[in-house]
């Protein structure tokens, strides 16, 4: 879309899209469940590090980029998984497949997505895409999805381990807003049932690499890793299931304590700015999975919307590295940070304050 080259903050994606979404939708976009104290608490956990900036350092060039899954990618970000994308542009997931191809991204596909994940790849057979599942079958159906993907080529599984029970989203239940998938759900007691001997049982069949996708503790991470776990994601959905957690960014440290190197470590949770990338990943993760801003970016252009999002996260990253005094990421460690009291209450909001002034 041509005017999408005009929009110069991420401030004006989420004005776009919050003009073109509907209430339910929107707020399913930006919600939580319960309380939506976990939720906030991803926020406060970004809002209470501050940077420490070195000076006189020769940033002429600097480089946002990583190594992931044997590709180079171009900022250190994963598209993450989203059930029904659909719900904010057609395209679904093969249009968030076609703007990860097109800008250098990983994406995670979720499998309670449109168009599914056959059609996903021939849209982009280009794309880094991992399958994201929600477990809803006994082995030999998992079994099925995982040669599926195979089929496609995608480069690794991720299973969801925080979804055991569904949790209650208010703002959805308020207004009677229910996603497609949720009209057939199935399964739910095979998804509860899964358990560490399932994840052993996969990787003892399955060459494909395997993330778990949840995990919210250094106990929980150094079991991931003694399966031989190839990836964890650092996260509380969202803030979207188990209420009242701590932030992602709080427990991401001694989780990266806890694996020592020996898995993937990437992390998600109200990562919505280029400095919130920098700080996971001075604090140890390899990736940051953005879901909602893919989202913002889906609702207010499309596949092209997603690329302008993340050529503007990776402004951001840019310009934040040079004042940094930082030239490639691997120069990014825990004493580029230091505690600080927020400076406003946190939201999703928060991360775009001028559309409160009236920008």
């Amino acid at each position: 879309m041509a005017e999408l080259a005009e929009v110069t903050t991420l401030q004006e994606l989420v004005q776009r899209a919050r003009r073109r979404l509907s209430q339910g939708a929107f707020d399913y976009l930006v919600g939580g469940s319960e309380t939506e104290t976990s939720l906030l608490r991803n926020r406060a956990a970004i809002e209470a590090w501050a940077f420490r900036p070195r000076v006189c350092v020769d940033v002429r060039s600097v480089d946002p980029s990583t190594m992931a899954f044997g590709r180079r990618i171009r900022i250190p970000v994963f598209l993450a998984p989203i059930g029904s994308i659909e719900t904010f542009d057609p395209s679904g997931g093969a249009g968030a497949a076609q703007a990860a191809a097109g800008f250098g991204v990983p994406l995670m596909l979720s499998s309670v997505c449109a168009p599914g994940l056959e059609a996903v790849a021939e849209a982009a057979p280009e794309a880094l895409r991992i399958f994201q599942l929600y477990v809803r079958g006994d082995e030999e159906w998992i079994a099925d999805v995982v040669a599926r993907a195979e089929a496609k080529g995608y480069a690794a599984f991720a299973i969801t381990v925080d979804t055991a029970w569904y949790a209650r989203r208010e703002r959805d239940l308020l207004n009677r807003f229910e996603k497609p998938w949720r009209q057939n759900v199935g399964g739910l007691d095979i998804q509860r049932a899964f358990d560490w001997k399932a994840v052993e049982r996969f990787k003892a069949r399955h060459r494909i690499p395997l993330i778990l996708k949840g995990i919210m503790t250094a106990e929980d991470a150094r079991e991931a890793c003694r399966l031989k776990v190839d990836g964890i994601v650092v996260s509380n959905h969202g803030g979207r299931q188990l209420d009242h957690t701590q932030g992602t960014l709080d427990v991401l440290p001694e989780i990266v304590e806890a694996v020592a190197g020996r898995c993937l470590v990437m992390v998600d949770g109200g990562f919505y700015r280029g400095t919130d990338i920098l700080k996971a990943i001075a604090l140890g993760a390899h990736l940051v999975g953005l879901g909602r801003m893919l989202a913002i970016g889906m609702a207010a252009g499309g596949p092209a919307g997603v690329v302008r999002m993340l050529e503007l996260l990776e402004d951001e990253m840019m310009i934040a590295m040079g004042l940094l005094g930082v030239r490639r990421l691997e120069e990014l460690g825990p004493h580029h940070l230091a505690r600080a009291q927020p400076v406003r209450a946190p939201s999703f909001w928060s991360a775009f304050p001028l559309i409160a002034q009236g920008y």
